[in-house]
């Protein structure tokens, strides 16, 4: 049998217009937005068919819009082929989709998992308006080469490494003056491309302080339950099913790398041999296609 891998977006996979399609065509996609309207107080489904775009692009709203879109689409793909779901064996999220993974494999249900992204969504952006800040994604170098930009890069301010996504797109993360110092940097290397991400701050940095602390309290009002299939974590990497190691990753996600190549190598290894991407966008798509050329995903999309 097939082993199959279940892949989620992250913030970034926002388009206005999305999950529309979806919500039109299914009782129970109009159910789930107007579940997150009564544990978000808005309408999210305006926001996503309609925008503003600053509004849906903004970190308090994006996170529970890119999480409901997903569940949307999942949803939609259970009705059309459930065999699929029933068979899928592990599951992944990028940074904030990894809430959408741990939801769909147990670990805390549907409104939960909503009520925990939206205290995510808050504390991160309280920290971003904290400390003027921006993410980089550096394109066409080595990860060697990037670490040495970031290192001349610090002498404006500090810099990380936030995002191991495949080999040859690495993200930075830090103040803005350290930011606009790597930009300015790599566009004199030649080789380097470097596109600006639309986030509010230096998410995955310690530049996220306290909002590690605030999501910490918040799990601590949701239970956790064991996951019924493995769910590979960003902070390490590797596959885990403890309710205690997961929230102690959730809270580390927030200030440190996220190690996607990593997780996508340790699937791969594991023996899936073929992945859903669910939920706005094909970014995971192309990254696995970095990764793995001659990986299988489908894109089910929202």
């Amino acid at each position: 049998m097939t082993q199959r891998g279940f892949l989620f977006p992250g913030q970034g996979a926002q388009t206005i217009g999305m999950a529309r399609a979806l919500y039109d065509q299914s009782a129970t996609v109009r159910s789930l937005f107007a579940r997150a309207q009564d544990i978000l107080g808005y309408d999210l489904a305006e926001v996503c068919f309609h925008g503003p775009a600053e509004l849906l692009n903004s970190t308090r709203v994006s996170q529970p819009a890119i999480y409901v879109a997903s569940f949307a689409a999942l949803h939609v793909l259970q009705e059309k082929d459930p065999e699929v779901v029933a068979a899928c064996q592990a599951a992944a999220g990028l940074s904030l989709g990894e809430y959408t993974a741990l939801a769909f494999a147990g670990v805390f249900t549907f409104e939960d998992g909503l009520w925990l992204v939206r205290q995510r969504a808050e504390a991160m952006q309280q920290a971003a308006d904290a400390t003027p800040s921006a993410m980089v994604s550096v394109l066409g170098l080595d990860l060697a080469q990037v670490e040495t930009l970031v290192q001349q890069a610090r002498s404006s301010g500090r810099l990380w490494i936030a995002n191991y996504l495949c080999p040859g797109n690495v993200v930075v993360s830090g103040e803005l003056p350290a930011c606009q110092a790597l930009e300015r940097l790599a566009a004199a290397h030649g080789t380097a491309k470097t596109v600006r991400l639309a986030v509010a701050g230096a998410f995955h940095t310690e530049l996220m302080q306290p909002a590690d602390r605030l999501l910490a309290e918040a799990l601590q009002n949701v239970r956790l339950h064991p996951a019924r299939i493995p769910v590979w974590s960003n902070v390490d990497g590797r596959a885990h099913r403890d309710p205690a190691e997961i929230r102690s990753l959730l809270v580390a996600q927030v200030v440190g790398p996220v190690r996607w190549e990593e997780c996508m190598r340790g699937m791969l290894a594991a023996g899936i041999e073929e992945f859903y991407e669910i939920g706005p966008g094909r970014v995971l798509a192309g990254l696995l296609k970095r990764i793995q050329r001659k990986a299988v995903c489908h894109n089910v999309t929202a």
